[in-house]
């Protein structure tokens, strides 16, 4: 819930709003779920010799095991020797067995990135000419099927899970300190805590199968168990289960030795120690998804990570502390209702929530889409514009809820109308004389009695019919009232939207972002385009990552007319997004290693931004010629990458 929007308050939103836009407009290349940016040979190419090995290059470093790239010849055998291996920077090869006959071979590969998501695929080559072959193209489907939908219903759990234990906790410590003793909500936060560690434990053993085969079968596996429990994603699942362990303790002290403490200042400390281990536990807790996910990989990765912490426990202190509030409203007992003092502080807590997930929120969003037209170009920025559409209509909705907040009366009965008032009364003039004959039927009953056993019976009998009474006159006295009647329905609004909310951002968790899928994008589009003009013109794109800040991009070699003799070079470095790379230096060099020729350097010369010229390059003679440029892009930064065309 949120307050109304003063105009100090709409100029800082329209200054941030304004940073926010010049950060994103100027935002750079990150790095989150592997994509392919290039291979050796290349998508679709014919070779006139047989390869020695396939080589791959990812938008990031990759987790590979002996099965993960393949080779397969047209009849679907398997023609790579031993397992990949990483190369150089994100380009991993594996080398092929000689004497490969002519025909189209399929390269598949299933990897897992860096930020813990499973990446797979599949492209062909040709060797002589093309043929037919029985490997389907479309490669294997990593994170999908039976196996896929559960990882994902698991991770959903979890994250609810995570609010109701959090949000819940912090709604009792920090608004409704009398809630430690309502049963429904200590079912709740408990509820949470058994729905996170089952959740953990499913995803720990689905991990493996999840990654790999997907096959049902392999959840089983031992084995595959054995290697999630050494990979970065079953280190943090582990160690979410651990803090789960210090979880369970909070909570019994929560609502055991708190919730029985009388004297104040003994109440009140432990309300502050509580308060700051329950804090711990939590920031823990959310760390466990920021130290494998998206913000532990890329850009700015030590500001990324403490940012998702944040943000998870904002989304636990807001979305978890509203149904803990919605469950107080229509569960907790007439005797012990929701005070609208707690209501208001949690009007507090969830604006303050609601401040601190825009701000990290924006920088997530920076980070994952790095420009405007992934916005809507993405399948990641589509579902981003989704989620940001229902944070809008749940803060509608929370202002809704804060007008109802505003209009409770500390006394469920002030707002009553004499209308009202003289149903509720009736009710209870029915209700007391149902429970006055009763207790006239209780007393001749007991007229047969000689000893004081049945009068002290009788008089118990009779205490529990007056707190039965009072306490149905207070729930109905507080259901009459139309405030706190309208903030039920709008906090059940709330978290109707809340829940479809949670979804899409564990659909999010799992999309590639968006600055990643046009990466891939380009550079598969950049080398499609990579062949010889009827000219005789040679481009070659071949995308590089030297491992430092601001290191990733692709360089294209373009060789006119490509032939024996002398030949115009032109260099072009840009970024993934398509625009200018000013690096410090590039370098050419010319190999034939047929003929042992080579390598003959060649140094062009800076004509503009992100363009290198060369005039007068000598090719001594025809042949498969290696083409490797290095690229700096610092003082200690660089990196060689190469490719092989027919010149001549």
């Amino acid at each position: 819930m949120t307050r109304t929007i003063t105009p100090r308050l709409r100029t800082l939103v329209l200054l941030f709003l304004a940073v926010t836009g010049a950060l994103l407009a100027g935002a750079g290349p990150a790095s989150a779920h592997a994509a392919l940016t290039g291979s050796d040979p290349a998508q679709g190419v014919v070779v006139t010799k047989a390869p020695t090995q396939v080589s791959l290059t990812f938008s990031e470093k990759v987790a590979m095991s002996d099965d993960s790239l393949r080779v397969l010849d047209p009849k679907g055998k398997p023609v790579q020797r031993g397992g990949p291996a990483n190369v150089s920077g994100t380009t991993y090869a594996v080398r092929l067995k000689s004497g490969l006959d002519k025909g189209t071979y399929t390269v598949t590969y299933q990897v897992v990135s860096a930020d813990s998501h499973p990446v797979s695929g599949a492209y062909t080559f040709s060797v002589g000419a093309p043929s037919q072959t029985v490997v389907s193209a479309a490669g294997p489907a990593a994170g999908g099927g039976v196996v896929g939908g559960l990882y994902a219903f698991g991770r959903y759990v979890s994250y609810a899970g995570f609010l109701a234990l959090a949000g819940g906790a912090a709604f009792v410590l920090l608004c409704w300190q009398r809630g430690a003793g309502v049963r429904a909500v200590q079912r709740l936060v408990v509820g949470g805590w058994l729905a996170l560690t089952a959740a953990t434990l499913w995803l720990l053993v689905l991990r493996g199968s999840y990654t790999t085969s997907g096959k049902v079968a392999d959840v089983f596996d031992l084995d595959l168990l054995g290697q999630v429990l050494q990979t970065k994603t079953g280190a943090a699942l582990v160690s979410r289960l651990l803090l789960l362990a210090a979880a369970a303790l909070f909570v019994a002290v929560l609502f055991g030795a708190y919730h029985r403490r009388e004297d104040g200042q003994e109440k009140r400390d432990l309300t502050f120690g509580l308060a700051i281990g329950g804090f711990v536990v939590a920031a823990g807790l959310a760390s466990s998804w920021a130290m494998a996910e998206h913000a532990s990989v890329g850009l700015q990765a030590g500001i990324a990570m403490p940012v998702d912490v944040v943000h998870l426990l904002a989304a636990a202190a807001w979305l978890g502390g509203l149904t803990a509030l919605l469950v107080a409203l229509y569960r907790a007992p007439a005797e012990a209702p929701v005070e609208a003092t707690a209501v208001r502080r949690f009007s507090r807590l969830a604006f303050g929530s609601v401040i601190t997930l825009v701000a990290t929120g924006t920088y997530q969003s920076w980070r994952q889409l790095g420009s405007w037209s992934a916005l809507t170009g993405t399948g990641y920025g589509q579902l981003l514009l989704v989620k940001i559409a229902l944070v809008a209509v749940l803060v509608g909705v929370a202002s809704t809820s804060r007008r109802w907040t505003g209009r409770l009366g500390t006394a469920a009965t002030a707002k009553i109308t004499g209308a009202e008032r003289e149903r509720v009364a009736s009710a209870m003039a029915k209700q007391s004389s149902d429970a006055g004959q009763g207790a006239k039927a209780a007393a001749v009953a007991g007229d047969g009695e000689v000893t004081g056993t049945g009068g002290s019976q009788r008089a118990a009998q009779l205490a529990r019919q007056r707190a039965a009474i009072d306490a149905a006159r207070q729930k109905r006295l507080r259901e009459a009232d139309p405030d706190r009647f309208g903030l039920r329905r709008s906090v059940f609004a709330e978290a109707g939207v809340a829940v479809v909310l949670l979804a899409v951002t564990t659909a999010l968790t799992q999309t590639e972002p968006g600055r990643t899928e046009q990466e891939a994008r380009a550079v598969t589009s950049s080398s499609s385009s990579s062949s010889s003009s009827p000219s005789g013109a040679l481009t070659l794109d071949m995308p590089f990552d030297t491992g430092g800040t601001d290191g990733k991009g692709v360089v294209s070699v373009d060789l006119d007319p490509a032939r024996v003799g002398g030949n115009e070079m032109h260099v072009y470095v840009q970024r993934p997004n398509g625009r200018a790379f000013d690096v410090p230096e590039v370098k050419v060099s010319f190999t034939l290693e047929a003929k042992k020729i080579g390598p003959l350097p060649v140094n062009p010369d800076h004509l503009a931004t992100g363009h290198w010229s060369a005039n007068g390059v000598q090719i001594p003679m025809a042949g498969d010629w290696k083409i490797a440029v290095t690229v700096r892009t610092s003082d200690i930064d660089q990196v060689t990458v190469s490719k092989n065309a027919q010149i001549g």
